[in-house]
């Protein structure tokens, strides 16, 4: 019995660290479950019985076995995860041994430092900030505001990267900062519709990838770890929600301000416009692998004109629901082009583009403020949305293992 654990501990430990390395890059729970349980044969254990939380993993080899426990470290960027994802389809595959991806974890995850400096990667905020101020309200003034408050975004990233201990003050010290900034251009006349412009400034921070992995996963049976996430992002979106009601009472702005209006129209090559700087600011916030530009450049291209044309027709939900299988398509299509990546890294930067509020193409009426409806009309329409996105993310799920039917990571 000694003989066999000593066997198997260094097969579970490499599959605690992979696990561990996906929950931080942002996997769902229960595919990081399926997939574990779909490498276990590769590395040589029979069963395992695994429960992923957001920020927990539990892993055993069987019964009477210790149960091994790792806490979920800070978040990958989205190289990392990228190259932690075609190590674990090398393992899956069995072209590479326990020791070897062990190896290559270290090195080539963990040890591999960032393309560029932090600096730069707060400045992400810039393009991202511009490019959704051109969707949702394209004014010069608008646009000026928006990069102003762009940067006062990159500087609290900057300060929370160096003062860990003051993260939970991020969502409603940047809430109120950028309204507090917006408000009083909008109190001296310089600029209308303040509300898209706040935003379209802070849509990078806000958790909507959370909100609709978390729906995900309660929706395939992960109850723990989908309410988790769920409370985890509404607490963040109340935060937020604080932060620019405080801004309001400082400035004295009326409610009837932050009303969804707007006022100037986005044309089709303003939007196209919004679309590329918006994906500019996505590449080098996240980190996404260069070598893997172009086609995930194409996905989010095409999940962006699908939630776009779609929503503008059909409204948000409909276009959320488009925007996620079109990104799944297009994904599964590319990764089986010669020499094409993995599904999951063109889907998740698209992801993070459908699913509202987590980087953007958020347009606003995927939270309604002010429109007539009152709160629970709000609610409802915020929500549709993010069902149906989810919804779309979880037929996309089926489709991509359908194409690759040995791949259990889906998302």
């Amino acid at each position: 019995m000694h003989e066999a654990s000593e066997t198997t501990v260094p097969a579970q430990e490499l599959l605690v660290t992979i696990g561990a390395g996906l929950l931080a890059g942002g996997i769902s729970s229960v595919d990081v479950e399926d997939a574990l349980t779909g490498l276990a044969p590769a590395v040589g254990l029979k069963s395992i019985n695994v429960a992923a939380l957001p920020k927990g993993l539990f892993l055993t080899t069987g019964p009477g076995s210790p149960t091994r426990f790792e806490r979920i470290g800070p978040d990958l960027r989205f190289d990392q995860t990228a190259k932690l994802l075609d190590i674990v389809d090398a393992v899956r595959s069995r072209r590479l041994g326990i020791e070897a991806a062990s190896r290559k974890i270290e090195a080539e995850v963990y040890g591999t430092p960032p393309r560029w400096p932090a600096w730069l990667t707060y400045l992400g905020a810039l393009p991202i900030g511009i490019g959704l101020c051109l969707l949702l309200e394209p004014g010069l003034i608008n646009l000026a505001f928006a990069a102003f408050g762009s940067l006062l975004v990159a500087a609290v990233l900057a300060v929370n990267a160096r003062h860990p201990s003051l993260g939970p003050l991020l969502p409603v010290t940047s809430a109120f900062i950028v309204a507090v900034l917006i408000l009083i251009g909008y109190r001296l006349d310089w600029l209308d519709s303040p509300l898209r412009t706040i935003v379209a400034t802070l849509a990078v921070l806000l958790p909507g990838s959370a909100v609709v992995t978390g729906l995900t996963e309660i929706s395939a049976g992960a109850l723990s770890a989908g309410s988790s996430r769920l409370v985890s992002a509404t607490v963040q979106l109340a935060m937020f929600i604080a932060g620019v009601a405080g801004a309001a009472v400082a400035t004295g702005t009326g409610v009837e301000a932050l009303a969804n209006s707007q006022l100037t129209a986005s044309t089709w090559w303003l939007s196209a416009l919004g679309v590329a700087a918006a994906t500019l600011g996505l590449i080098i916030y996240l980190h996404t692998p260069l070598e893997h530009t172009v086609p995930i450049v194409l996905t989010i291209a095409a999940a962006a004109l699908a939630q776009l044309g779609i929503g503008a027709e059909f409204g948000a939900a409909i276009g959320g629901l488009a925007g996620a299988l079109t990104a799944s398509l297009v994904a599964v299509v590319l990764s089986r082009l010669p020499k094409g990546p993995i599904w999951r890294i063109s889907f998740v930067p698209a992801f993070l583009v459908v699913a509202p509020g987590s980087f953007g193409l958020l347009n606003a009426s995927q939270i309604e403020f002010g429109d007539g409806s009152g709160v629970a009309g709000s609610l409802l329409a915020a929500g549709a949305t993010f069902f149906t996105i989810a919804i779309g993310t979880v037929i996309g799920s089926a489709i991509a293992h359908a194409a690759e039917p040995n791949d259990e990571i889906v998302a």
